[in-house]
């Protein structure tokens, strides 16, 4: 019985099977988990339809066929070369038929199997229970600065020298702003939360824990209530960098936008109705010559700083601290300020 989104519960297995359809792995899973599914997407639907339009026991047989057949696929090809001592974990839906289907053979061979009571929706169960309900365990801070205050790049340093760190952009795989799509794309929402939910089972309750300042959604993940009323709630510490600072970082490590100018110039289409035209063509010709740190300079000074400082007044007393970097140029130096401030903190 599960307890824990990630517990001794999953521990002491050698694998972790999903035997759910591809497309139900793909939008989530339980951590470490591999794809080994007794029914494929089309043949999950098709034994679905049969269940509700001709009859349960003819959708059971044709279901059974199917699944003894890949059963035997994966026995004579992922798992050909598992030992005798193997031990699977093996999970589906609600830890019923398919999974049940699988175990019941692999035992037979004379593996040591063991199912998830109550399948993937008890993990999930948890997870939801986890990242809406709370509490987050450990106090948390909130690292603040306008857009391009290199803030993720710092939250990573600060990890390295040992802070509990939770880095939000990274579990959503975004930057958290029109320009801030990563390749691969993003997550699932579920996929999402579930990373969530283990980073907070993780936490050292005696240490704070560092999370950048974010918006409700990033891209188009939503932040998840115990975690985003945990961020409103936090105290802040707020790097003051200047604008041209700002703008050379971004600039520079921005180099997907640089590489890809079609891309920058949809996403200026897109902010046409927020600015005046002539502000519009002036970015435009900026990217037609290619000059990336006067259009970064122009987007963050007229585009990001005026929405930050309006999304920063909702949410920040006035009571925080502050750090002031005169530039990006050295971050270990900088994420070294930002460390001192830290220790300064009250609490």
């Amino acid at each position: 019985m599960l307890d824990r989104v990630a517990g001794p519960s999953l521990e002491g297995f050698d694998d972790i099977i999903d035997v759910r359809a591809p497309a139900e792995f793909a939008e989530d899973h339980l951590p470490g988990a591999i794809n080994l599914p007794v029914l494929d997407d089309a043949e999950r639907e098709r034994v679905g339809t049969i269940y509700k339009q001709v009859s349960p026991f003819d959708a059971r047989k044709i279901g059974a066929a199917l699944v003894s057949a890949n059963a035997a696929r994966h026995i004579a090809g992922a798992l050909a070369d598992k030992p005798g001592g193997w031990r699977p974990l093996v999970y589906c839906w609600r830890g019923g038929q398919r999974s049940g289907s699988f175990a019941t053979i692999l035992g037979q061979i004379g593996w040591r199997v063991s199912r998830v009571e109550g399948g993937y929706k008890s993990w999930r169960r948890l997870v939801v229970d986890r990242v809406q309900n709370g509490p987050i365990p450990s106090r948390v801070i909130v690292l603040d600065g306008n857009t391009g205050s290199a803030k993720t790049e710092i939250l990573n340093r600060l990890a390295a020298r040992g802070h509990q760190v939770i880095d939000l952009e990274g579990m959503a795989n975004h930057r958290g702003s029109l320009f801030g799509a990563m390749p691969g794309g993003q997550p699932s929402q579920k996929m999402f939360e579930g990373r969530l939910a283990i980073a907070l089972e993780s936490l050292d309750p005696a240490r704070p824990v560092l999370v950048e300042a974010e918006s409700s959604r990033i891209g188009a993940i939503t932040v998840p209530k115990a975690m985003w009323q945990a961020i409103c709630a936090a105290p802040r510490l707020q790097m003051q960098v200047p604008v041209e600072a700002r703008a050379a970082f971004t600039a520079h490590s921005y180099d997907d936008m640089v590489e890809d100018p079609d891309r920058v110039a949809h996403i200026l289409d897109l902010l046409t109705p927020l600015h005046p035209a002539e502000r519009i063509e002036t970015w435009r010709g900026l990217l037609r010559a290619r000059q990336w740190q006067a259009l970064s300079e122009g987007l963050l000074r007229d585009h990001y700083d005026p929405r930050y400082d309006k999304h920063r007044a909702r949410h920040d007393d006035g009571t925080g601290h502050a750090v002031s970097l005169a530039d990006l140029t050295d971050l270990e130096a900088a994420t070294g300020a930002v460390e001192d401030a830290l220790a300064r903190m009250p609490g």
